[in-house]
């Protein structure tokens, strides 16, 4: 039986804050007990991706009836700014051989960026409110990927010595 919209929007928000705790928990137990793999470490950043992305695209659907809704602009600009690292990541490693990219701090501001404002736009829309809290997250998440796209194209560029 398909629940209440405030209960689908409640689970919604219980599922995702917990994907993300347990994420974050794995992650903190792989490195303290030494169990950090390469294929964990190309794998994971690739499921948080792949949650990040669905969670913005459902945010932004204008046919989901929600309070909030994230501004296409954003969700297109969180998208590429993916799709361009991917893209480069294989471009380098086809071209130059194998690297490894340690992820930037900036990146992991962004990460965690996207992470606020997924779970601030869930909650109010489970409240059926809008706030300026959602704005200010929305404007953050905007500031975080155009930072940690300049970041990762300097690095890119010093990397390749152009």
């Amino acid at each position: 039986a398909v629940g209440r919209p405030d209960e689908i929007k409640g689970t919604a928000l219980v599922v995702f804050v917990t994907a993300g705790a347990t994420d974050a928990l794995d992650g903190l137990i792989a490195r303290r007990a030494g169990q950090r793999t390469s294929l964990g470490a190309w794998l994971d950043p690739m499921a948080d991706k792949l949650l990040l992305v669905t969670t913005f695209v459902v945010l932004t659907h204008p046919a989901i009836p929600l309070t909030n809704h994230l501004p296409l602009w954003l969700t297109v600009l969180v998208i590429s700014r993916d799709v361009v690292i991917v893209g480069v990541v294989a471009i380098v490693n086809l071209a130059i051989g194998p690297r490894t990219f340690k992820p930037s701090m900036w990146g992991k501001m962004t990460t965690a960026a996207f992470i606020v404002t997924s779970v601030v736009v869930m909650f109010f829309n489970y409240l059926r409110q809008t706030s300026i809290v959602v704005d200010i997250a929305i404007w953050m998440s905007l500031a975080l990927t155009l930072v940690s796209s300049a970041d990762y194209f300097f690095k890119l560029r010093k990397l390749t010595g152009e």
